[in-house]
């Protein structure tokens, strides 16, 4: 889809906000006391994470290519596949999502916040906490190495995950193969020598436009994989860190429990743990950094 960058920051704004409302919420309906949700178990949080990630890829992989995720826009740009001149742009934007996210939860769920009396219950419905850590000094050496472990491996398997889903789908060779016998006949007598370069009307007459939209159909469901990827990993990985997975998913929101008084969000509100802050915010960099360079090196 031929939009501006302005679209497509607009884009990434939305779509990570959407991701924080479907995520954290999930978080709140089942952390926060008095929720109808309340204590209703992991995998509410699992698929609220993954429809959180879904439905943004579908909404938005055409538009900006549903980053969502500084992790994925910086480990993209390293390896050459994303622009440098907008990786602020993007991270800003997402993370400006990821705070107005955030906000929407606060005030849908603000009675619930009132109700509930453990820390790092509310705490959680922001930003991320290791297991490890049980609100002594003593535990903040194990808490922030094991935490660092989790979501580097858990973010490692999501963008080389990822990569794999949306580059190497069922049909993705197709369009390649169209485009080198196209590129070998020489664009004669003005023909395109690229399928992206073909009006409807030319595919359908050389008789490839069912060819072509299947690769659209095939990373649609590609799309769709995400949101079960996310959600396996929350089940399977989650159980450490949350996980986090995502910078701007973690300093966003952990930003505005800062922010926010006791007056919004309950006397038993507590610190922002800043001394973790930066584990989910360096280890997915560092894991999408790596991943997509070896997913570049094996398949690219």
């Amino acid at each position: 889809m031929d939009v501006s960058w302005m679209t497509k920051y607009l884009a990434e704004f939305l779509g990570t906000a959407i991701l924080i409302i479907l995520g954290n919420g999930a978080v709140a309906n089942v952390d926060l006391k008095g929720t109808k949700g309340f204590a209703s178990g992991w995998m509410t949080i699992a698929w609220g994470y993954g429809c959180g990630v879904m439905i943004p890829a579908l909404m938005f992989g055409n538009v900006s290519g549903n980053h969502i995720n500084p992790a994925f826009t910086l480990g993209l740009a390293v390896s050459g596949f994303f622009p440098w001149a907008h990786v602020a742009q993007y991270i800003v934007a997402q993370i400006l999502g990821a705070i107005v996210g955030q906000a929407v939860i606060v005030t849908v769920y603000r009675p619930y916040y009132l109700k509930t009396t453990n820390s790092n219950h509310i705490l959680g419905t922001f930003s991320t906490i290791d297991n490890v850590d049980d609100g002594t000094a003593s535990s903040r050496r194990g808490a922030t190495i094991n935490g660092f472990l989790n979501e580097f491996f858990g973010s490692f398997v999501l963008f080389f995950a990822a990569l794999g889903l949306t580059k190497n789908f069922f049909g993705a060779e197709v369009i390649p193969a169209i485009d080198k016998l196209l590129s070998s006949q020489g664009g004669a007598n003005g023909a395109a020598t690229k399928v992206a370069d073909m009006d409807i009307a030319t595919k359908v007459q050389q008789g490839i436009v069912g060819l072509t939209t299947g690769n659209a159909g095939s990373l649609a469901v590609a799309h769709l994989a995400l949101g079960f990827l996310v959600m396996t990993l929350v089940a399977s990985l989650g159980g450490a860190t949350g996980p986090g997975l995502n910078p701007a998913r973690d300093l966003g929101p952990r930003i505005l429990h800062a922010i926010l008084p006791k007056s919004i969000l309950g006397e038993s509100k507590s610190d922002s743990k800043w001394w973790y802050a930066w584990v989910p915010v360096l280890a997915p960099i560092l894991a999408g950094i790596s991943a997509i360079a070896l997913f570049k090196i094996i398949f690219l």
